[in-house]
């Protein structure tokens, strides 16, 4: 009995080890280190570097004749002032990526390389390159950056439509440093949604990714790029062997906008959704769970200019079906601004057929960046944004705008992501165009009272205005 047991496994055994080595019947079976040794080379480590702004021990920074100093000497001990000197310190970080076209464009993770000052790509013969970000998109992970170098190895692009559950994959990374390490493992699931993105439908596969992986490419075994290791399931941090990949005709055509024009145009209707569930289903009369139903509709929109209402079960979009709710956004996503749809919706126990013209995602979205296209920055270098009533109701506080990018001036005050503004020179702001209109009143060379709400506290920040004042 043992011994017929031995057999099964190594039957079993076996025949992984032959479906490892072989894509399938129709392609020529492939080795993993024949695989690796040719596209290997347009692999590249990619290391990052973002200067952080740290407060130094000691009295106020500010010069005697400032028009601040008196309020913060009076307010603040030596040592204690929010204006205390700043001090430099480099922060890195590592990630991957993989050469696309011979001239030095190459994709990575758009976390990989948003906010940092400095992006340096080493080859596999250990040249290295400083590179330049030519865009990023937050909403799919996806980045572009460009070095200057020629004839350079390429990936092919291959075509994920064509992966199967089960088929073995390939990744090639730097996970924790350790460059060009390779791992190999199945396609888990496809399609799979996960809570924090609707825009991608990602890859599963239990090929082991960490840190350092990120942005680096997924091979099938004829040697093809189908996907983008961009991040993994655990609750320890490291590897558990549920990894997700951005399929790779989704991170192309973000990158062939992004290299167009440094940003990402995206349909939009203007709904908000949830999922139908089977009690649902049965409440309004659907065969099965299916669709996208509509919770709400924003007055004016796309989609209230084409006739869909709260309650409305989008069952297909563009003639293409919608079987879960987070088939909607990334089939409206990829639909081209200004065309006009036909959308089927199940309303009051019928099948109607609706014409929606798709409207451009709004831009204060603010998740696709590119040179010249970043968030918008006030003067003295704020990017804000309104905080909703919920938020407030949290934070308990009646007005405030929440940080979302801190550069230039606002940097080298020690303004911080995250931190929220409650006042201005002890006028209280509510509103990201009231606060522009404080600010702009500054004359250049001068400081402006910041009080900012950080954690449980509160503090003044003084923000001064060098220059003309712009960012």
């Amino acid at each position: 009995m043992k011994h017929s047991i031995l057999e099964s496994v190594f039957g079993v055994a076996l025949l992984f080890s032959v479906a490892l080595f072989s894509s399938s019947a129709q392609a020529t079976p492939v080795n993993v280190a024949d695989l690796v040794e040719k596209h290997g080379p347009a692999v590249v480590n990619i290391s990052t570097t973002k200067i952080i702004q740290q407060r130094a021990p000691g009295g106020l920074p500010l010069p005697e004749d400032d028009d601040m100093y008196e309020f913060f000497r009076h307010f603040f001990p030596p040592g204690m002032a929010p204006g205390a000197p700043m001090r430099e310190i480099p922060a890195r970080g590592a990630g991957s990526g993989f050469i696309v076209s011979g001239d030095g464009y190459i994709l990575t993770n758009a976390h990989v390389v948003r906010g940092v000052d400095e992006v340096t790509v080493k080859l596999i013969d250990k040249r290295k390159f400083t590179a330049k970000v030519v865009g990023y998109d937050p909403r799919t992970d996806i980045a572009v950056i460009k070095i200057n170098a020629g004839n350079l190895p390429t990936v092919t692009i291959g075509d994920p439509a064509r992966l199967r559950v089960g088929e073995a994959v390939v990744a090639i990374g730097s996970p924790f440093g350790f460059e060009n390490s390779v791992t190999s493992g199945i396609v888990s699931a496809k399609g799979r949604a996960l809570p924090t993105e609707s825009y991608v439908p990602f890859i599963q596969t239990d090929v082991a990714v960490n840190p350092g992986n990120s942005g680096g490419p997924l091979f099938n075994l004829r040697g093809e790029v189908v996907g983008i290791n961009s991040q993994i399931y655990s609750r320890s941090g490291g590897y558990q062997g549920l990894s997700f990949a951005i399929p790779i005709d989704v991170a192309m055509e973000v990158a062939n906008q992004l290299k167009a024009s440094g940003k990402v145009s995206r349909g939009w209707l203007g709904v908000a959704i949830q999922e139908v569930s089977s009690d649902l289903a049965e409440s309004f009369g659907l065969d099965r769970p299916r669709g996208a139903l509509i919770a709400d509709v924003q007055e004016g929109s796309p989609a209230a200019k084409g006739g869909l209402q709260a309650s409305d079960v989008v069952l297909k979009f563009d003639g293409k079906p919608i079987e879960s709710s987070g088939d909607l956004p990334r089939i409206v996503g990829s639909t081209k601004p200004g065309t006009k749809v036909p959308v089927q919706v199940w309303r009051k126990g019928g099948l109607k057929e609706l014409t929606v013209v798709t409207g451009e995602m709004p831009a204060d979205d603010k998740l696709a960046f590119g040179p010249g296209e970043q968030k918008s920055y006030s003067r003295g270098g704020l990017a804000l944004s309104e905080l909703t009533a919920e938020q407030r109701k949290q934070l308990k506080i009646n007005s405030g705008l929440l940080v979302e990018e801190a550069m230039g001036d606002a940097l080298r005050a020690g303004i911080r992501v995250g931190d929220i503004i409650l006042a201005v020179n002890n006028t209280e702001v509510r509103t990201v165009e009231q606060f522009r209109k404080l600010i702009n009143a500054v004359p250049a060379g001068k400081s402006a009272a910041i009080l900012v709400r950080r954690g449980d506290s509160s503090l003044y920040i003084p923000l001064k205005i060098s220059g003309n004042g712009s960012e």
